[in-house]
């Protein structure tokens, strides 16, 4: 039966496929594909692990005192029995040899599969066994997990060749991790489909960074979409349509190649200089996650990296934190890969919605109950962590010997905070030239992420070489509105007047005190505000690789000098975004057409 589910588009384009339901978030387990050579092995962790649980029930039955309730020895058996049962364990077996699942992806895969059995099954009593199911899949993953603990586990040993056959595959899930998400970005998936989130969560960053479509804040899907499902991904309306009919899939497949097609229309534009049409030069710089990903920018036609999230070297690793040495080997890794165009590297943003491994219960628990997007989070985590905050210090600017590196720090808010990384800076800088280390000038810059730092920029502005405006946490906080939450997702708008007064005062700031300044949120990607930015004087932008083209299409067609006229009109309207539309429709009409 053909059904839609309706949520947030925060990817465009249309992608097709069969649908890969990731475990629900009542079971935390790691997702990774594993390699031909690896099979067997995997299938072995899972049945050792199997029999481990196996001989834990077996001794607790034997160990009944002789007063214990017999339902208590016979819900023993029943767990037994599901242990043993081929709809769980050859079934999990099918997922691993198929399609390269690790153990426990394939198991917690398989409990989805069964555990919907069990809720359309009409016997009250046989639907209440999906509980004991649950119980015995738990009780084989913290088994693996202690395996892993152990390691005879290989969690890296993550595969990057496309094991789902000749079909295309979506992923389906609750909420995906960040960490999860860095894990997918290479893998197999066409799009993204997730019951929360928002427009700036971290899956619609990394899914548009991959230039794949995505929706999310469904609220239901993963509960409704069954494995292996046919999905249509709607990136451009929010649509999921799942089991389509084929006059229906026939007319999404033309809409994908029709995607294709302007994707590489947009792909001539890359060697071609971002100027306007009244003569401005403008930076387009990319935001990347890993090294790996600058390539990506020097083929998208980027001038620079204007955002390394250098935290992304951070997570996904089992609570171990990356040494000076593993830093700077990444950083001199990105410097080199952009030949010779200038990294911009931010420090360390953990906490709120990326959580590092290592973080203790009761950090965790804090991270949960309190609010996290207004804790230890970002330079505040950094300064709390000084020797942590000194050793990636010393790798960026060890790094900087091999090219351009600017240094920036997120979410500063107090001019005290710029003191005490001046401080960890020349401290840094003596510890390298006492080793031996060379090292060249960094250019320090802040985020303006909070409303406090725009109001104080005066003050900040004397003592850094640049400012880059992180639009997504300005929203945010501006607004008072979690931009991960799908509830109050609908207030998140970055067309608020507050929003944009903040952005043109923070601009017209900064080039009057003589400092740089971009904007590396998701705003500088978006074409919708590409206009708007430029009339308020922006002339640097740093966005995913694959928005560049679409972005610079803009460009060559803008004139820098007319849009400015309209800001101001724009800045003092009750609804910037119509009086917008309408100042800058004419400008659409004019200036570059490819051939």
């Amino acid at each position: 039966m053909s059904f839609q589910v309706f949520g947030i588009p925060v990817s465009r384009g249309v992608a097709i496929g069969r649908a890969v339901l990731v475990a629900s978030s009542r079971i935390d387990v790691a997702h990774y594909f594993i390699d031909d050579a690896s099979v067997a092995s995997e299938i072995e962790r899972c049945l050792r692990a199997r029999d481990e649980v196996v001989r834990e029930l077996e001794t607790l039955k034997v160990d009944l005192p002789g007063d214990a309730p017999q339902e208590l020895a016979a819900l023993l058996d029943v767990h037994l029995m599901l242990l043993h049962d081929e709809a769980l364990t050859g079934a999990t077996k099918q997922w691993i040899v198929e399609r390269h699942y690790n153990a426990e992806w394939a198991l917690s895969a398989q409990l989805e599969v069964l555990a919907r059995q069990f809720d359309e099954m009409e016997d009250e009593y046989l639907r209440e066994r999906k509980a004991d199911l649950e119980q015995v899949v738990e009780r084989v993953l913290g088994a693996l997990a202690r395996e892993q603990g152990k390691g005879q586990g290989n969690a890296a040993s993550v595969a990057q060749r496309d094991f789902a056959g000749e079909d295309p595959l979506l992923l389906v899930a609750a909420d995906i991790a960040p960490a999860d998400m860095m894990q997918f970005k290479r893998s197999v998936f066409h799009g993204f489909i997730t019951d929360i989130g928002g427009k700036t969560s971290h899956t619609a960053i990394v899914a548009r960074s991959m230039d794949i479509p995505a929706v999310v804040g469904t609220r239901e899907a993963s509960r409704l979409i069954r494995q292996d499902d046919w999905v249509i991904i709607d990136g451009d309306v929010g649509a999921v349509i799942v089991n389509p009919s084929p006059i229906v899939l026939e007319e999404y497949r033309f809409r994908q190649r029709q995607s294709e097609l302007e994707r590489a229309r947009l792909a001539r534009l890359r060697h071609t200089p971002a100027v306007t049409l009244d003569g401005e030069r403008i930076e387009l710089h990319a935001n990347i996650e890993l090294p790996g990903d600058a390539p990506a920018a020097v083929e998208a036609g980027a001038t620079g990296v204007g955002l390394f999230r250098s935290e992304f070297l951070f997570m996904n690793r089992g609570g171990e934190l990356p040494g000076e040495d593993e830093q700077f080997e990444a950083y001199r890794a990105a410097v080199e890969a952009m030949q010779g165009m200038p990294v911009t590297i931010r420090t360390v943003d953990v906490g709120a919605d990326k959580p590092l491994d290592r973080m203790s219960p009761s950090e965790l628990r804090h991270e949960h109950v309190l609010n996290p997007a207004m804790g230890l989070r970002a330079i505040r985590w950094s300064l709390a962590e000084p020797s942590m905050f000194r050793q990636q210090l010393r790798a960026i600017y060890r790094a900087s010997a091999f090219g351009k590196i600017r240094l920036l720090i997120p979410m500063v808010a107090h001019l005290s905070e710029i003191r005490q990384i001046q401080e960890a800076i020349a401290r840094v800088k003596q510890q390298l030239t006492d080793s031996g280390h060379a090292y060249t000038h960094v250019h320090l810059g802040v985020m303006i992420e909070i409303p406090a730092a725009v109001v104080m920029l005066p003050l900040l502005l004397p003592h850094v070489d640049f400012v880059s405006i992180g639009t997504n946490d300005l929203i945010q906080y501006t607004l008072a509105i979690d931009r991960a939450d799908e509830a109050v997702a609908h207030l998140y708008d970055p067309w608020h007047p507050a929003v944009l007064q903040l952005i043109a005062s923070t601009i017209a700031q900064a080039r009057q005190a003589g400092r740089s300044v971009s904007v590396c949120g998701e705003m500088a990607g978006d074409p919708a505000f590409t206009d708007l930015l430029l009339a308020m004087g922006l002339r640097s932008f740093s966005m995913h690789p694959s928005q560049i083209p679409t972005v610079k299409q803009r460009v060559l067609r803008a004139d820098a000098a007319r849009l400015s006229a309209a800001v101001e009109q724009i800045l003092g309207s009750e609804d910037p975004a119509a009086v917008a539309e309408l100042a800058f429709a004419g400008q659409r009409h004019r200036g570059t057409t490819l051939q």
